[in-house]
């Protein structure tokens, strides 16, 4: 049964020191109302995992302090340029970076989907990306000769957080066409989820919802939060508030202007409500 929490505080309690966790890319709505709750309780060493990239919401956490790893294929802010915090930590070696593609991140949380322990791929052959990733082993096809293929290990995540439209009190939760949302919480041991709103009903049973609804049995726990995804947008509630990112990668562009940062939005937005 899904947990209905009170506030995000308390969803973002859930998320331990050493985590691993999967965080959509930033065209899909990230909990950042969570990541800020998580700052402010000084969650440390993250091992983040872009499905496939992650963006706004990494760069944040990382320059924060709260990052050990991240294993993506890309991390940026889009139109407003590099992910400057991350830039950063890679320059420092502070955080350890594990190299992916789209399709091998994808891979490794489908065989986890599936209780598998490896997906197979052969687009990675011949890419110097596997002499960064000891993890992945190129082996021989069992049903083919002279056929070698790269498997790729399970990746299950501890937790899987993002953040979305709506749910009902029974704690499924619609993304719509956000199917990484999907795969994600099927993946990973726990789901938590921040939304827009909870709805009457059962959005299952709804015809028109079912199809893009993640089921109560893979979600966790869940809270509410009104624009829970600012300065990301959520399609059908707010655009993205473009002024505060690029706001956000000038400030970041130096620890100095990413502390204020942290004491102007992070440390005084929900804390001083």
């Amino acid at each position: 049964m899904t947990d209905l929490l009170p506030s995000v505080d308390a969803l973002a309690a859930r998320i331990p020191d050493g985590a691993k966790v999967a965080v959509p890319p930033d065209y899909t709505p990230g909990a950042n109302a969570l990541w800020r709750a998580a700052i402010r309780r000084g969650v440390r060493g993250l091992h983040l995992v872009g499905v496939p990239v992650f963006g706004y919401q990494g760069d944040l956490l990382i320059g924060a302090g709260c990052v050990a790893a991240a294993e993506t294929s890309a991390v940026t802010l889009g139109e407003h340029g590099l992910a400057p915090r991350f830039t950063a930590a890679v320059k420092a070696g502070s955080i350890r970076v594990l190299d992916a593609t789209c399709p091998a991140v994808h891979a490794g949380l489908q065989a986890a989907e599936r209780g598998a322990p490896f997906s197979t791929m052969r687009g990675l052959i011949g890419s110097d990306i596997l002499a960064r990733r000891a993890d992945w082993k190129v082996i021989d096809n069992p049903f083919g000769e002279n056929d070698p293929v790269v498997a790729i290990p399970a990746l299950a995540p501890d937790f899987a957080v993002f953040h979305a439209r709506k749910a009902d009190r029974h704690g499924n939760v619609w993304i719509g066409v956000r199917r990484e949302c999907m795969l994600m919480a099927h993946a990973a041991r726990d789901t938590l989820v921040t939304v827009e709103e909870i709805v009457d009903g059962d959005l299952i049973a709804d015809e028109t919802t079912a199809a893009g609804t993640i089921p109560a049995l893979y979600v966790t726990a869940m809270a509410e939060a009104k624009q829970g995804a600012w300065p990301q947008a959520v399609p059908g509630h707010y655009g993205a508030d473009d002024d505060h990112l690029a706001h956000y990668a000038e400030l970041a562009r130096t620890e100095e202007g990413f502390q204020r940062y942290l004491a102007e939005v992070v440390l005084g937005r929900e804390a001083a409500e």
